[in-house]
């Protein structure tokens, strides 16, 4: 039910006019010290941000529900809305209220939405905020995308081919919001959504100068269209300069080691799996950044690893220099440790929103220049040549801070308190004037007393009264007659004034408010001179970053035993003992057993059995770490790593259902499958881990082996390939590209020791008994499946090496089986006869057949299964 519109009083005329252009946002109205919000902005703001709601003309017919919120405490209600996907407009007075006959003019001065937040607060400092764009080209229907984060300036664009590229980079950059033109699909803008991403409506808008700027160096048609929609969009929304943002960069998603978004989902790059946070992820090891900006740099490296051999030879060369130089590097963490966000910096002096505080952290970092560079010159090395192109020291900008900044300056550049004395001669005429007031009424206040003889008489001020001289009641008497002038009336007191009094508060009122007035002046100039440089201070932060990075993987190299890989021309894979860096750090050193991956030219995909938690995906995924980590620039962890330069990595690691567009384990296990079919190139590497354990034993098994025989025969990109389905380690004798090996495991006193040693040839058995035993499953039911696996293990003997399913491979152990098809129902295999079990295993074994496992939660399942576990024990 929607509200009625307010009535139509001329401040209520006004907020509606205004409220109607920003229809899908908060709208925050400035009046006097406060931001209000009404209607249905008032009522959901209310409970969103835990506001008390009131109403405007409660005795009318119809009041106005409102809320409101301080204008000095507003950033923070600001960002509650904007971090739960909300857009807000502010709305500000436009005129000095004091000095308007009439309504005050006000305007939306900005609209804050989700992907043009710029004050992302400490804890995120080291994280970008992209805002994202789309157009569809339909006649090629291909997608023009672009991005940018306006808090550092970044801006690039790229072609993306279809719908799985989108989503891709949608989701690897984390985007909050997307804008679009009319032309982009329903069914697109539904996917988006369904990605938990806002999307913002954009139509293009008259060419102007500093958009043609921004995108003269992109040529393709589509592209230019969806850079200018992209800074329409925020030219629309922030209203202000764009002169930090950096001439847009054309990049192509093969420029770098193709990862999708469930590749870097699976492989914990950035987040954890478990808890979506930082910690127990590649970026937590490696990041040993001194600088936020820094720290950004090593999340897009990570992301977006190189494919271009000479750059990560750059990289490398850069890394083992400053590994060698352990004094230099010690003297830059030091140095770089001082250095604030330049990016964001540069960000604020161009939106206007620097403060005194800003200007003197951008000091003390180009303070930092000259030193940094000099360390660097000490070590002389080509590596850094590139970098130290970019290291010019900024003395100019450095000076006239700090010639004009004091060195501790307010928040608040309105109220004075930011320029120093001795900077502009009329402001110390002003701050002269307005102490020598000050030192006047001191004197007033002594004098009084004497003259009255009240000794806690006291001269004082406020924002309303003015300049007053306060007597308490008790005192009263004690005044000389017609010596004040009654200005107020406390309970306790009254409050006096004088004909002086009242000419020396306008003489110093005067003077503070014109010294404020001329104080935020000088303070703007010095800022627009600042941004005069802008383009100089994000060169000098881009180099920063790169040297923290750099000497962030020779810290992590050192302390973890990481070694420089050598980069192959040829297609083989040499790992010794490698380690997966994160499990080593969480288990420690001493507990980690490290395993070699030797894959030859000849050697093209690994097959891996060995029982469950025996650690085959860990092994898998420090593979897919280490060529991550060579390609990113870093060492790696091993005693010795030959690599070739992979273009694309593919993981089919873990079961998880796709809840986004609704599909099972099953079936996203089949998509991901695929995409690596589709898309593996000889030059890719691919992991599939358990594929086919979906579906039913034969179904599954089959569709592994054929997967096996594709990958191999078709495509030959390095695999890693691991399986429950020992029966397939018989493909080696068909497959000449293909190799057995296994965790080891062995049996003592009955007990399952895992070894976590990769070893060569398959495994000899499954264990799954043992492993089951290990989670803790009753002894009763152990005991069962032993005698059923002894029975199945027989009937397997007994009925020869015949063929079986689509007689898949010639050899394996057959299970003899009987199939019954009731009419509507799809052929069930029975693995055991029901009248070998006692009544209560068979009621369990019913029941379990009959179980909808989609229908039930979690806590419900394991409430049934606790159920079966004590019908079982009862036997």
């Amino acid at each position: 039910m929607e509200l009625t519109k307010t009535k139509t009083t001329p401040m209520m005329v006004q907020y509606q006019k205004i409220k109607d252009q920003y229809p899908d946002a908060f709208l925050f109205y400035r009046l006097g010290d406060f931001y209000e919000l009404f209607n249905d902005d008032a009522i959901k703001g209310s409970q969103l941000l835990e506001l008390t709601l009131t109403n405007r003309s409660r005795n009318a017919e119809n009041p106005v529900p409102m809320c409101g919120v301080p204008h000095k405490a507003a950033q923070n209600y600001i960002d509650i809305l904007v971090d739960q996907g909300y857009k807000v407009a502010i709305c500000e007075q436009m005129e000095d209220p004091r000095l308007t006959k009439g309504m005050v003019k006000r305007a939306v001065i900005q609209l804050v939405t989700p992907g043009t937040q710029i004050d992302v607060g400490t804890q995120n400092a080291k994280s970008n905020n992209y805002l994202t764009a789309l157009v569809y080209d339909t006649d090629h229907q291909t997608f023009g995308f672009s991005y940018a984060d306006l808090s550092t300036g970044e801006l690039k664009t790229a072609k993306l081919d279809n719908q799985a590229e989108l989503v891709n980079e949608l989701v690897s950059l984390q985007t909050k919001e997307t804008v679009i033109d009319s032309d982009v699909p329903n069914t697109i803008q539904e996917t988006i959504q369904k990605l938990g991403i806002l999307i913002s409506h954009q139509e293009l808008l008259p060419v102007n100068a500093s958009v043609s700027y921004l995108s003269q160096d992109v040529d393709s048609g589509p592209l230019k269209r969806v850079v200018k929609l992209l800074l329409d969009y925020i030219q629309t929304t922030q209203k202000r300069s764009l002169q930090h943002l950096k001439r847009a960069v054309v990049y192509e998603p093969s420029d770098f080691l193709e990862l999708d978004h469930n590749s870097q989902y699976n492989l914990e790059l950035t987040r954890n799996i478990r808890t979506g946070k930082k910690s127990g992820t590649l970026l937590w090891l490696l990041d040993k950044t001194k600088t936020a900006m820094g720290g950004r740099k090593l999340k897009q490296w990570i992301e977006r690893p190189l494919v271009n051999r000479s750059k990560i030879t750059a990289r490398h060369d850069a890394v083992g220099v400053l590994l060698d130089h352990y004094y230099e590097r010690s003297q830059l963490q030091d140095e770089l440790i001082k250095v604030y966000d330049l990016e964001r910096l540069a960000g604020r002096i161009a939106f206007g929103s620097v403060n005194g505080r800003d200007l003197i952290q951008l000091k003390t970092s180009l303070q930092q220049v000259p030193k940094i560079k000099y360390i660097l010159e000490q070590i002389a090395d080509d590596s850094f040549k590139e970098i130290l192109q970019d290291l010019i020291p900024l003395d100019d900008i450095v000076d006239e801070i700090q010639d004009a900044i004091v060195d501790q300056p307010p928040i608040s550049v309105t109220d004075g308190g930011v320029i120093k004395d001795g900077f502009n001669a009329q402001l110390d005429k002003y701050r002269d004037a307005s102490n020598n007031g000050q030192k006047w009424l001191a004197e007033l206040e002594a004098k009084e007393r004497q003259v009255t003889g009240i000794n806690n008489l006291k001269v004082g001020f406020n924002h309303v009264f003015g300049y007053y001289i306060e007597v308490t009641k008790v005192n009263l008497d004690k005044i000389p007659e017609n010596r004040y002038q009654r200005k107020q009336t406390l309970a306790n007191a009254e409050r006096f004034s004088t004909p002086e009094l009242k000419e020396k508060e306008a003489l110093i009122l005067e003077a503070q408010e014109q010294s404020k007035t001329l104080e935020y002046k000088l303070f703007v100039q010095i800022r627009e001179h600042i941004k005069k440089s802008i383009k100089r201070i994000q060169a000098l932060a881009d180099s920063i970053a790169s040297l923290d990075v750099l000497q962030s993987f020779a810290s992590i190299s050192e302390e973890y035993r990481f070694v420089r890989p050598t980069l192959t021309n040829d297609h083989q894979v040499k790992v010794i003992e490698g380690r997966h860096p994160v499990v080593e750090k969480v288990l420690g050193h001493q507990q980690y057993v490290p395993n070699d991956v030797d894959m030859g030219q000849a050697t093209s995909v690994l097959l891996i059995t060995g029982p469950n938690m025996s650690g085959k995906s860990t092994y898998m995924r420090q593979m897919a770490l280490c060529v991550i980590m060579n390609q990113m620039g870093c060492f790696v962890p091993a005693k010795k790593a030959e690599l070739p330069v992979f273009d694309k990595i593919f993981t089919r690691i873990g079961a998880a259902d796709d809840l986004i567009s609704g599909q099972s384990t099953f079936m996203v296990e089949m998509k991901e499958a695929n995409d690596a079919i589709e898309n593996a190139t000889p030059n890719s590497l691919i992991l599939f881990d358990e594929i086919g354990r979906g579906t039913a034993t034969y179904d599954g098994m089959a569709l592994a082996q054929a997967i096996i025989e594709y990958v191999h025969n078709n495509i030959g990109a390095k695999t890693l390939f691991s399986t429950h389905y020992h029966e397939l380690t018989g493909l080696d004798e068909t497959l000449k590209h293909l190799q057995n090996v296994h965790v080891g495991a062995t049996e003592s006193n009955g007990e399952l020791v895992f070894l976590h040693k990769i070893q060569p040839g398959p495994a000899d058995k499954s264990y799954g008994i043992h492993v089951a035993k290990l989670a803790g499953l009753p002894n009763g039911l152990l005991k069962r499946a032993d005698h059923i696996l002894a029975g199945l293990e027989k009937k397997a003997e007994g009925s020869g090496s015949g063929d079986h399913a689509s007689q898949a491979i010639s050899g394996q152990p057959q299970l003899k089986h009987s199939r019954k098809k009731a009419a509507g129902e799809e052929e069930q295999i029975s693995l055991f006869p029901l009248e070998q079990v006692d009544d209560n295993q068979a009621e369990v074994v019913s029941q379990l057949k009959n179980l909808d496992l989609m229908s039930k939660t979690p806590m419900q399942i394991m409430n049934q299964v606790y159920k079966w576990q004590q019908k079982i024990n009862r036997e």
